[in-house]
């Protein structure tokens, strides 16, 4: 059995699982998990909202993949800055691609370029505490609209509108508090193109709305519509059946008077941010109606809410990759199974991809695990075809970023920062505070 040397591009769960899948079924496998932050774990740490903290579980799993001897964390690396392709392709056998999707798809409709307009996977990534964005948000506006039917826009809405004081029983990092703290939002409208048994919530996600004493969901009736497509949906899924018993739970609830409050709107689609002197001051929106397949059309009738804030919450997008091909319709680096193919549907050698940059930003965890383990049953069914890497030396890739004057954060290292976090949490009765500056990061990685 011959040895296999991979580097996995990418330390979020799509990366670690593939690495974890690779180690699992070849003996003689040994992988590189590089990583652009000083952090691993993906947007298990800087897509999921503070008050999450089952969702975080999944760490805990991660973590016990990370710490397997054949595997080998290479933190504050950046692909196609630090390394190129060729770089990794002299080092390793064979390279993994899962660098995931943290850009905000684009919604074109005028007015999104208005002060007051922001995506909502930038928005994700301030209050995650990422370290490569701004510390401060603008969280002037009382009203707001969160355009999307999906769980980010429900993690957008709480945030906006759940109080600062009641975060802190989580890892939120300090700015972070004190950003929410000024936050002046009364009123978060959610807008939905489709209906109850066609929005994209998950039933937990839903629920968790009105656990914050301070905040009443608040349904509209007028939208709350299911056509036969949607019955079927409601028949054939317990998800969607919860999903929409919550909703019609939400729309006949008596509100409470609660100082702030979550309007969710059914069967409007935005079609333009209206704005004054460059600044949002409402969403326009047009009703719509199904056609009778669960898809909608419009209907030639308008309204306009006004709103001094719009986050845009359609969708993550992935960016293309140094030396790789890439498809800009779809978002993803063109695979077959996860075999990279180039423009013209040949298939790269020793290169392959896998979560998210493998088949756009769908899917939950589990759909993860599977699509790795996909990509793994290619690569190992590639092995006799690989090329061996031209240095064999594993620390080889250690000494090239050295000499290049990267500061590589290894297992251990994250390690140290890691419970750096946990006492500083400690400190102040809490399970963590997260560390946010890149260079406080590094400090505590190095001790």
């Amino acid at each position: 059995m011959r040895s296999l040397r991979v580097a996995v591009v990418g330390g979020g769960p799509a990366g670690i699982y593939a690495a974890d899948i690779l180690t699992r079924q070849y003996e003689q496998a040994h992988v590189d998990v590089i990583e652009r932050l000083p952090a691993p774990y993906g947007l298990v740490r800087y897509g999921v909202a503070p008050d999450h903290p089952r969702i975080k579980e999944i760490i805990k799993a991660l973590r016990r993949v990370l710490s397997n001897d054949r595997i080998r964390f290479l933190g504050n690396v950046d692909y196609g800055t630090d390394l190129k392709l060729s770089d990794l392709q002299r080092y390793y056998d064979a390279v993994i691609f899962a660098t995931g999707a943290t850009a905000d798809r684009a919604l074109n409709i005028p007015g999104i370029e208005l002060n007051g307009s922001f995506g909502a996977a930038d928005f994700v990534s301030w209050y995650a505490g990422h370290p490569d964005v701004a510390r401060e948000w603008p969280l002037e506006a009382e009203s707001v609209a969160v355009l999307g039917a999906g769980n980010v826009a429900l993690d957008v809405a709480r945030m906006l509108a759940k109080p600062a004081d009641e975060q802190l029983t989580t890892e939120i990092a300090e700015n972070v508090y004190q950003g929410l703290k000024a936050n002046r939002a009364t009123d978060v409208h959610v807008f939905a193109r489709r209906g109850p048994a066609h929005i994209k919530f998950s039933p937990m996600e839903l629920r968790e709305l009105s656990h914050s004493p301070s905040v009443d969901v608040l349904v509209t009736e007028e939208g709350f519509e299911i056509d036969d497509a949607g019955q079927s949906e409601i028949s054939s899924h317990k998800a969607t059946k919860l999903v929409v018993d919550t909703l019609l739970k939400y729309l006949e609830a008596e509100p409470t008077g609660a100082p702030h409050r979550i309007h969710i709107h059914m069967m409007q689609n935005p079609v333009e941010i209206l704005g004054e002197d460059g600044n949002v001051v409402a969403i326009r929106t047009e009703r719509t109606e199904y056609n009778g397949d669960g898809t909608v059309r419009g209907t030639g009738e308008y309204v306009d809410t006004p709103v001094q804030a719009v986050y845009r919450a359609v969708g993550y997008l992935s960016s293309n990759l140094a030396d790789l091909p890439f498809d800009d319709n779809a978002g993803v680096v063109p695979n077959e199974a996860g075999r990279v193919l180039d423009l013209d549907g040949v298939q790269v050698p020793g290169v392959y991809v896998t979560g998210w940059i493998k088949r756009g930003p769908v899917g939950l965890i589990g759909h993860t695990k599977s699509d790795a383990n996909q990509t793994i049953t290619c690569l190992l069914e590639d092995l006799d075809s690989l090329a061996p890497a031209e240095v064999t030396d594993p620390d080889a890739i250690l000494g090239q970023l050295a000499e290049a004057g990267v500061e590589v954060v290894t297992w251990s290292d994250w390690e140290r920062l890691d419970a750096h976090e946990v006492s500083l949490g400690e400190a102040a009765g809490r399970e963590r505070i997260k560390v946010v500056p890149r260079e406080d990061m590094m400090r505590a990685a190095r001790g």
